[in-house]
């Protein structure tokens, strides 16, 4: 058996056995992004009957290439992470540009307003009338050209003589428009909005409601705001019911579209715009509103035609333990069918690694679960760890870069910096294989005087040697270094 990583070649012998005799491609403490396979690790597939990659992009592509190039026509060849979808493992986007990783809040006018006498030639007026914050908020939209137009901006103060004409929003009835919303400064902004309807051009605007919005960015939501309800994903929309004439927020955290919408009061809710959501006025001079270029701010972008944007799926499938389990699956049905002589005891040998697997889930639920859930932020050298947050009840803080192979920039170092001041993390994570590539973090960490800790992604070495070693590893180190 051939595999191209350590971890699958140990998923490999737990369900194998004395039946198979396994071979890695990448060796420990060797980073399966950036590795190149030698001749003798092409040798090696030559002679294999089963090949294991992970794949979703995960391993370098040479890898990848001296497998399938020296692997016989007929060996049995699998890529666990898409294949294991059959046996429910769970995938999620790896998302390229970290600042669309927040929530997308766009305005809504609900309802067809014939309560009113409004028909679609009618327009809804929502405007912003004041701002309680640390800093400027801006509220613009980016037309197809790139063209923006500002809806909201408190930088020049909010004019009730001209019924705020220029901090406003037209909409016409029962539509919705995606915008973004920048911010000067973390901290917690309280932002007051009012709605108005105005069914013809002869006939004055009528009141349909006034309210506030909250938003914590750079903060935890949870200590900004306590008691209500953290919107930090998904797709919202500030909303003027034309039903009911008052204002609320329509939240769909999944993507499900308006049949999945959550209803809640503004008052009863806070916006996440999170650390990840850190980043600079770009020099296109279209946008000088918002700064100089290079200043930095917050910002909750614009999402294209409801659409989420969304890179690559995240490959990184093990840090979920029960996404292990899929693969185990995968591979005893893939070695029983290669080796029906042997089938009994793969199936066997599988049954066992599968109840210590799910005790092992168990005991990383409880063990993190011990961490307050205000320091369940985990800042690590790169992108890595997705499915450990989502499984876990953790949330990423911030990375020096989405991809190991791939140098920091100043706004990378910059942005960890802020993370780790503003959510006041005890401590940041380095991969050990990642060491070398690791001097970013580890002297923005020593300059925020926080620790630096250990945690394996992607590769083995000398001291954690299996996956289940690698697992409780990570939830000790988690617990001992957050709680």
């Amino acid at each position: 058996m051939v595999t191209t990583t350590g971890l699958l070649a140990d998923l490999v012998r737990n369900v194998g056995g004395e039946h198979v005799n396994v071979v890695s491609l990448v060796p420990d403490r060797e980073d399966p992004h950036s590795y190149e396979p030698t001749l003798r690790r092409a040798r090696d597939v030559v002679y294999a009957d089963v090949a294991f990659s992970n794949y979703l992009l995960l391993e370098q592509h040479n890898v990848i290439k001296t497998l399938d190039a020296n692997l016989r026509d007929d060996a049995v060849n699998v890529s666990l992470a898409e294949d294991a979808v059959k046996y429910a493992a769970e995938i999620i986007p790896l998302v390229e540009n970290v600042n669309l990783d927040t929530i997308w809040l766009g305005l809504r006018a609900a309802g067809d307003g014939a309560a009113y006498g409004a028909d679609r030639s009618s327009d809804v007026l929502l405007s912003a009338t004041a701002l309680d914050g640390p800093g400027r908020m801006v509220g613009y939209l980016t037309g197809s050209f790139g063209d923006p137009e500002v809806y909201f901006d408190s930088g020049d103060g909010f004019d009730a003589g001209d019924g705020f004409r220029d901090d406003t929003a037209l909409l016409p009835v029962d539509a919705h428009t995606h915008m973004s919303w920048a911010f000067t400064e973390p901290g917690v902004y309280e932002l007051t909005v009012q709605a108005r309807i105005q069914v013809d051009e002869r006939s004055a605007s009528q009141p349909l409601g006034e309210s506030t919005v909250l938003f914590a960015v750079g903060v935890p939501p949870g200590s900004a705001a306590p008691g209500r309800t953290v919107l930090g994903e998904g797709h919202a929309d500030i909303t003027v019911d034309l039903d009911t004439g008052g204002l609320e927020v329509r939240h769909d955290p999944e993507g499900g579209g308006e049949g999945a919408q959550q209803v809640h009061r503004l008052e009863d809710v806070v916006i996440d715009v999170p650390t990840t959501a850190l980043a600079e006025v770009p020099g296109d001079r279209r946008l000088g509103f918002l700064g100089r270029p290079g200043d930095a701010l917050y910002q909750l972008p614009q999402a294209v035609l409801g659409k989420h944007v969304h890179g690559e799926i995240d490959p990184h499938l093990w840090q979920d333990v029960g996404n292990v389990m899929a693969y185990t699956e995968l591979i005893r049905d893939t070695l029983a069918g290669a080796d029906p002589e042997h089938a009994l005891a793969y199936r066997d040998r599988a049954e066992a690694y599968l109840e210590e697997l799910a005790a092992l889930d168990r005991h990383v639920r409880e063990t993190i679960g011990d961490i307050p859930e205000d320091r369940r932020y985990l800042v690590t050298t790169h992108d890595a760890f997705a499915y450990l947050a989502q499984a876990y009840d953790l949330r990423i803080g911030g990375f020096v870069t989405p991809n190991p192979a791939a140098e920091p920039s100043l706004a990378d170092r910059r942005k960890l910096g802020e993370a780790i001041r503003t959510l006041q993390v005890p401590a940041v994570f380095v991969e050990p294989n990642l060491q070398a590539r690791a001097s970013v973090l580890t002297e923005v960490a020593t300059e925020e005087d926080v620790a630096v800790c250990p945690i394996y992604g992607d590769t083995f070495d000398e001291d954690v040697t299996t996956y289940v070693e690698l697992v409780r590893f990570n939830a000790r180190s988690l617990h001992d270094c957050l709680a």
